[in-house]
């Protein structure tokens, strides 16, 4: 695997990440990120009803979250919400997790 499509692993779990050379920009997975921190099955449902809260609440990180194609665990390619560093560190304030500090 690539620096461009990586693996990073936390607690053992695994987080998609893609950077992208024209922003120079690490993106993160959405859903990979609740996973790990949420301890939740259903990290896609509960990444869903986040994006919807923040949306909500006037909050521009939801307006800002792109998608991008990653490899998933079928070996095929699907868009998947990501979000760069800066976006992702605000995402992990609002997610209430213990993990949420050394993420």
């Amino acid at each position: 695997m690539t620096k461009e499509k990586a693996i990073k692993l936390f607690h053992d779990q695994k987080v998609r990440v893609q950077w992208d050379e024209d922003q120079e920009k690490w993106y993160f997975s959405i859903v990979d990120v609740i996973g790990v921190l949420a301890d939740n099955s259903c990290a896609r449902k509960y990444g869903g009803d986040l994006k919807k809260k923040l949306k909500d609440e006037g909050s521009e990180l939801s307006e800002k979250i792109g998608q991008l194609k990653m490899l998933s665990a079928n070996g095929k390619f699907y868009k998947t919400d990501v979000a760069d560093t800066g976006q992702i560190l605000r995402l992990i304030q609002s997610i209430p997790s213990p993990k949420a500090e050394p993420f």
